[in-house]
């Protein structure tokens, strides 16, 4: 009996080492870290320097004969990281935004423009975090939060402030807020609507998909709940006029997005309240998706169609 019993335990062993093994394998990180695309040029930017955040690399994205000063909008995407190449990303899945602008471009279904990606840190939720929510939240529920490292207004800052104007300088695309646009996930979507409340002088329009609007899986001391309520009151504030913008916003069914559904309907409530027409304001559900880039990929065309189109 004891001899079985270390057979079965030898047999245990062998099989966690082998699935301990593939997780290892699964989690390396990517042979390659210099992004690669199969339309268009990318231009990389390491460590872009910043007084008001620390460095991070930046990648733009041009369309197939694009020449400084040709007539492109752009579009500025939160996760740099993760747009271009599979090869080069954590979980071996990217946007494919290159080749979705591609043939969107070439079908003449949207107009001209460059995407800007701005690669994320390992600060990354509380840089995408909408700061000013706080204000919006009960001093007895926030007493415990650690309000100083909210940094999305320092995040925001180096965009409009450091990044915009050397993207203007050297690309002299059109620069008007009418033809500036911001487009992220999950935590992005959160910074991306927060950006356009901030900035509506700046930027013309946001795409937020699966929008991290229940707010779960906070630090210590943010009730998630809580939060999610102060952020609908903040954008029910703070929106730009009515009509004057472009807001997308979608989720899926499946993983995060499965808790979204809720939120979501009542922030669409809050926009629609403040006199929102569907022109301007989308609020989409795709059945099915999860909370990834493959999914993310497949439904791109939406968010640039109705940013982008002619």
């Amino acid at each position: 009996m004891a001899r079985r019993r270390r057979t079965v335990y030898w047999i245990i062993g062998i099989v966690w080492l082998i699935v301990a093994g593939m997780l290892l394998w699964c989690m390396r990180p990517p042979k390659n870290t210099i992004p690669t695309v199969n339309h268009g040029l990318l231009d990389r930017f390491p460590q872009f320097a910043s007084k008001h955040v620390p460095s991070r690399d930046v990648v733009v994205w041009l369309p197939e004969g694009y020449k400084t000063g040709d007539s492109c909008d752009v579009l500025y995407m939160h996760d740099g990281n993760m747009l271009f190449d599979a090869t080069t990303t954590w979980n071996r899945q990217e946007w494919r935004v290159d080749e979705i602008m591609d043939s969107l471009i070439h079908a003449g279904k949207i107009r001209p423009c460059i995407v800007v990606g701005i690669y994320n840190t390992d600060d990354r939720l509380t840089e995408y975090f909408p700061a000013k929510t706080w204000q919006h939240v009960a001093e007895a529920n926030r007493k415990d939060a650690k309000l100083d490292k909210l940094t999305a207004d320092a995040y925001l800052k180096f965009i409009v402030e450091e990044l915009k104007p050397y993207i203007d300088e050297r690309y002299q695309p059109l620069t008007s807020r009418e033809h500036t646009f911001m487009m992220g996930s999950s935590m992005g979507g959160l910074i991306s609507l927060y950006a356009l409340c901030e900035y509506p002088q700046v930027f013309g329009g946001a795409a937020c998909l699966s929008t991290h609007l229940s707010m779960a899986h906070l630090p210590d001391g943010f009730d998630g709940e809580v939060w999610a309520t102060g952020f609908r009151e903040y954008v029910g504030q703070h929106l730009p006029v009515a009509n004057g913008s472009l807001i997308y916003m979608d989720h899926g069914t499946k993983d995060f997005d499965a808790d979204y559904g809720q939120y979501q309907v009542l922030l669409d409530n809050v926009i629609k309240s403040k006199g929102w027409d569907e022109e301007h304001y989308r609020s989409l559900v795709f059945e099915g998706h999860g909370h990834n880039e493959t999914c993310w990929a497949q439904r791109l065309d939406q968010p640039l169609l109705f940013l982008l189109r002619k």
